[in-house]
């Protein structure tokens, strides 16, 4: 997990791109640049890459969001980490060992993946049975700053090998 001047971090940063903010993007894709990091999109839509970044590539896969998740739990190493805001992904990523960030900064883990996952459910039934539960806050500055801290302190701890 840690690196030298003639090689890039032992870990990937995958990025479910789905439903990835423009700003997450552009954060991890500097971040790739940065740290010499592979970084992988996974969606079911064209993504738009960065020009000269070889760091950062995209998968496109067929069907539905839930096709491209399964290719990241596929493809993913538990040494690696990821962003995404799709609680199950989620789940399922820290079940396997992953740092999984979603992008607002807030960090899912072993002891709190359960919780968010029951309200997830429980706001799933709510709506479904016809209650209007609105959706999260609009995605702003503070939020971007919060997930780039969270990005960086998280892709820190992985160079160091923790």
């Amino acid at each position: 997990m840690t690196t030298t001047p003639d090689t890039s971090p032992s870990f990937r940063l995958w990025v479910d791109a789905d439903a990835a903010p423009r700003d997450v993007k552009e954060i991890v894709f500097r971040a790739a640049a940065r740290l010499g990091l592979e970084t992988i999109l996974v969606a079911n839509h064209r993504v738009p890459l960065p020009l000269n970044n070889p760091h950062v590539r995209a998968i496109l896969v067929s069907g539905g969001a839930d096709v491209a998740d399964q290719r990241i739990v596929d493809d993913a190493d538990p040494a690696d980490v990821a962003v995404t805001a799709d609680i199950p992904l989620a789940a399922l990523l820290v079940e396997k060992g992953l740092v999984v960030l979603d992008p607002r900064g807030e960090e899912y883990s072993p002891s709190n993946i359960g919780e968010r996952l029951s309200i997830r459910d429980f706001m799933d039934s709510l709506r479904t049975s016809g209650v209007e539960t609105g959706g999260p806050s609009a995605y702003g500055e503070r939020e971007k700053r919060a997930f780039a801290n969270a990005l960086d302190r998280t892709l820190t701890a992985r160079m160091r090998g923790r």
